[in-house]
């Protein structure tokens, strides 16, 4: 799934350090897709894409609790 979004710049959070169990994110609003999730250990494998205005209400929450 990573070679659909070739251009993709990942990121994973700061506080991760080395650990290989994350969870990485990518900005495709170039592409009016949203933001993309996809699993560190799979680079390859499945992503989930979802819209840019669900993702930062979840982040919102997420912070919150």
């Amino acid at each position: 799934m990573a070679s659909v979004f070739p251009g993709a710049t990942w990121k994973k959070s700061k506080r991760s350090g080395s650990e290989s169990q994350c969870v990485e994110v990518a900005d495709v609003m170039s592409t009016r897709a949203g933001m993309v999730i996809r699993d560190s250990k799979d680079p390859d494998g499945p992503a989930l894409l979802v819209d840019s205005e669900s993702f930062h209400a979840f982040i919102a929450y997420v912070r919150r609790v």
